[in-house]
């Protein structure tokens, strides 16, 4: 008798993973993330590939078309990972608006103290002055995963206005402490820093 062949494998649409890739669910998904967020960090935005990322991670580029679509939602993944809005929300709210702006202040600078979150916020930071997509990231990010959600949350009229208060205002240190590295806000102790800006951060928040 003789063995029928076997059967060909399934072809892949344009877009879709190997069902052995896809099955590494989740853990695919952070590999890729933490891969990406690497490859932006060490690269910079224009440098970076999905195929490089994909060869970082070790899957397929097709996975990671699958789970983050465009290279531009991989590079907001990236950048999120690093500052993680979700879980500091919460904290800086904490039991209402006394202190925010201290706790606003000292959650910003210290994810860019950190080396491990600094270098990709450095990517996406430079990569804004040049590049929409960068800076559609860090205006998504910084301003509305943050800025606007903790101002949405005080119940103070014009919380959008506020919200860009607050970010011209961070952001504006991030870019001659870290970026440019002008002195001496370059070297100053993060906590002299936090104690000046808190107040300022303060009264954009919560001062009618």
């Amino acid at each position: 008798m003789t063995t029928p062949p076997p059967s060909p494998k399934p072809r892949r649409g344009p877009g879709r993973p190997r069902a052995d890739e896809a099955e590494q669910g989740p853990g695919a998904q952070e590999r890729i993330r933490v891969a990406a967020r690497a490859e932006f960090a060490a690269r910079g935005y224009d440098k970076t590939s999905v195929r490089g990322i994909a060869k970082a991670a070790g899957v397929d580029p097709a996975l990671v078309h699958h789970y983050f679509g465009s290279k531009d939602e991989l590079f907001a993944a990236a950048i999120e990972l690093s500052m993680e809005p979700a879980l500091f929300v919460p904290a800086i709210l904490g039991a209402g608006p006394d202190g925010i702006g201290e706790r606003l202040a000292r959650y910003f600078l210290g994810i860019w103290e950190n080396p491990v979150s600094r270098a990709p916020l450095l990517a996406v930071m430079r990569s804004a002055l040049t590049h929409e997509a960068a800076a559609k990231v860090l205006r998504g990010l910084i301003l509305r995963r943050v800025l606007e959600r903790v101002a949405a949350d005080l119940n103070v009229p014009e919380p959008t206005f506020r919200a860009e208060l607050a970010a011209s205002h961070m952001i504006g240190i991030a870019m001659l402490r870290y970026v440019v590295q002008v002195e001496p806000l370059a070297s100053a102790d993060p906590e002299e820093i936090v104690a000046l800006v808190a107040p300022t951060l303060q009264r954009y928040l919560t001062e009618e």
